[in-house]
């Protein structure tokens, strides 16, 4: 890991909780609601709400599908436990099934995608139900990455960990205090059977954070950054070209502008 990549955690800590609390307050919301994966990110975005909020302000929300490995259901209830919030469980296969049946040649990413927008409905729904926020948990190697499904995980009402790579999510995670097992194990999304991110994306977080925080934050060139981390220049340029066939989905959705509009009604007229 970079030198530059470690984090204070404990100002850190403080930091999102402050955050957090700032945007709730800013809100008619007094909840966080969240989907509890049993993944680090979602543990440690569960913990820092809590810190933010205090444990009975924050639902942690089940959502298995029915190929759902059931570690990830039992990690989240892990977790559940050791912050002392209150959980639901809404299982979302009946939910995914009729597209299922009427597209029965649909890709496994394509049914991924299904999975991750049918739970952000689920999740919508008990905010308005539970007058809570819709708490994201996406860190920002998946953001830069583009490891996001658009209208699914992206869709929150704020990101308290969208700012952090995954090396740091770690470090935080184990600061807080995180259950070791959900700190060691694979990262996944568990979107079908034996899913991993790092199997899916080709190369493994570790190179990806130091490799964006080079490209992003630093302004090298693929070949310098091959040098300094002693990587095959071919990771590297997987990972640039990652963050560019994905920059479309890190931006809102562009519309005419006013003064275009303009321009053409008076072309029109």
């Amino acid at each position: 890991m970079l030198d530059a990549l470690t984090l204070d955690a404990s100002a850190e800590r403080q930091r999102i909780a402050a955050f957090i609390r700032k945007h709730v307050a800013s809100t008619p919301m007094s909840r966080a609601v969240i989907g509890l994966s049993g993944g680090i990110d979602s543990s440690l975005t569960a913990a820092l709400c809590v810190d933010a909020l205090g444990a009975d302000k924050v639902i942690a929300m089940f959502l298995p599908y029915r190929t759902s490995n059931p570690e990830s259901e039992a990690h989240g209830r892990l977790v559940a436990e050791w912050l002392g919030v209150r959980t639901k469980r809404f299982e979302i296969t009946d939910m995914v099934r009729p597209l299922l049946e009427a597209r029965p040649d649909i890709s496994p990413q394509r049914l991924g995608n299904v999975m991750a927008r049918c739970r952000m409905i689920v999740l919508f729904d008990e905010s308005a139900a539970s007058d809570g926020l819709v708490v994201g948990t996406s860190n920002r190697t998946e953001w830069l990455l583009g490891y996001f499904t658009l209208g699914g995980d992206n869709m929150a009402a704020l990101e308290p960990i969208g700012h952090l790579y995954k090396c740091q999510v770690r470090q935080l995670a184990a600061h807080m205090g995180v259950p070791e097992p959900i700190i060691a194990k694979a990262p996944s999304a568990d979107l079908w059977p034996g899913q991993t991110d790092e199997g899916e994306l080709g190369f493994t977080y570790d190179h990806a954070d130091a490799v964006l925080y080079l490209l992003t934050e630093c302004g090298m060139a693929p070949e310098e950054i091959a040098v300094q981390l002693d990587l095959k220049l071919a990771v590297v340029q997987a990972v640039e070209r990652q963050v560019g066939a994905t920059a479309f989905k890190r931006r809102l959705p562009p519309f005419i502008s006013n003064e275009q509009r303009c321009g053409i009604m008076q072309e029109t007229s």
